[in-house]
C-alpha cells in the first residue's frame, strides 16, 4: 500500500512542478504543466525507468538517498518531503545525522544564480546540486553515482575536476578536506553513512588514512580562494571561489566569478555558453 501510495503522491507533486520554476526549458509543444517524468528524473539523478517504476508501485524501498533527491527536484515543503520519507518506509533524518536538504531559501538564492557556476555540497562534501553553468565550466556531474559524488573521495581516489593544482596546492587541499570531514564527523557521531565514507577513504587512500590517522589541527578549507580551471574549449580561467556556509542547514555553497571587463570573464562567458548549448542539443 505504502508503495502505491508513495508512487501516487510523486506523481501528483510532479505534476504542480512548473518547469520554469526548476530550470527545464519549456518548448512550444508542450502539454502537460507540470515536469514530464524523464525531467524529474533528470533533477533527481536517477534513470527515467526506476523513476516509472516507483510510480507505479513496482519498485519498493527507496533509499534515502532517492527520497532526498525527489524531494528537492519537487522542491517540496518540510511537512511534505517527511511525508515521502514515512512513505518510503524512512524515518525522516534528524539533526544526528548529516542532512543533504536543501531548504527552499537556499533555493531561491541558488535560482538568482542561475547564469553563474554554482555547486551546492553536503557537510561531507558530497555533492548535492551543481546548475547547468558549473557542468559547463566543471564537466557533467549528473552521471556521478554514490561515493562518486564526494569530493573528498575524488581528490583522493576518484578523477579530479579540472582546477589545476601545484603539488603543494594538491597537498594542502587535502589536509583542509580532511580536517573540514573529521569536524564534521566530530558533529555527527551517530551517522552510520558518514562512518562508511571513512571507511571507504581510507581503504581505498592511504593518504587519505595517513591524513585521517594524523594529530592535525582541525581548520576547515579556505573560504575564498583564486582557482584556475583548464576547460578544454575556452582554455585556462582564472575565478575567484567563494565558498558560503548556511549554518543551520550545514551545507556548503560554492560560486565562481570572474571579475567583470577581464580576459577570464570573457572565457567564463564562452565556456558557458559551449556547455549550456551543449546541454540543450
Amino acid at each position: 500500500m505504502e508503495s502505491w501510495e508513495f508512487g501516487r503522491m510523486v506523481r501528483r507533486w510532479r505534476d504542480r512542478v512548473a518547469p520554469e520554476t526548476v530550470g527545464v526549458p519549456v518548448g512550444t509543444r508542450r502539454r502537460a504543466s507540470g515536469l514530464r517524468r524523464e525531467e524529474l528524473a533528470a533533477l533527481a539523478g536517477i534513470s527515467a525507468d526506476y523513476l516509472t517504476r516507483l510510480e507505479q508501485g513496482r519498485a519498493t524501498g527507496p533509499s534515502a538517498q532517492v527520497v532526498e533527491a525527489l524531494a528537492r527536484a519537487l522542491r517540496l515543503s518540510d511537512q511534505e518531503r517527511d511525508l515521502l520519507f514515512r512513505l518510503a518506509g524512512h524515518a525522516a533524518p534528524g539533526l544526528d545525522v548529516v542532512t543533504s536538504r536543501v531548504t527552499p531559501s537556499v533555493q531561491r538564492l541558488l535560482d538568482r544564480l542561475a547564469h553563474t557556476p554554482v555547486v551546492v555540497y553536503d557537510a561531507t562534501w558530497t555533492l548535492l546540486l551543481a546548475n547547468a553553468p558549473y557542468d559547463a565550466l566543471m564537466g557533467e556531474t549528473s552521471t556521478w553515482r554514490g561515493i562518486e559524488r564526494n569530493a573528498v573521495w575524488r581528490n583522493f581516489v576518484g578523477p579530479r575536476n579540472r582546477i589545476v593544482h601545484s603539488a603543494q596546492e594538491q597537498a594542502d587541499h587535502e589536509a583542509r578536506l580532511v580536517a573540514d570531514l573529521r569536524l564534521t564527523a566530530s558533529r555527527y557521531p551517530a551517522d552510520h553513512a558518514l562512518r562508511r565514507l571513512v571507511g571507504e577513504l581510507a581503504d581505498q587512500s592511504p593518504r587519505f588514512a595517513e591524513l585521517w590517522d594524523a594529530d592535525a589541527p582541525m581548520s576547515p578549507p579556505d573560504p575564498a580562494r583564486h582557482k584556475t580551471v583548464a576547460h578544454p574549449a575556452a582554455g585556462p580561467i582564472t575565478l575567484d571561489c567563494d565558498t558560503l556556509v548556511v549554518a543551520g542547514d550545514d551545507v556548503r555553497i560554492m560560486v565562481y566569478t570572474a571579475e567583470p571587463g577581464t580576459e577570464d570573464a570573457e572565457r567564463l562567458a564562452l565556456a558557458i555558453v559551449l556547455g549550456t548549448q551543449t546541454l540543450v542539443e
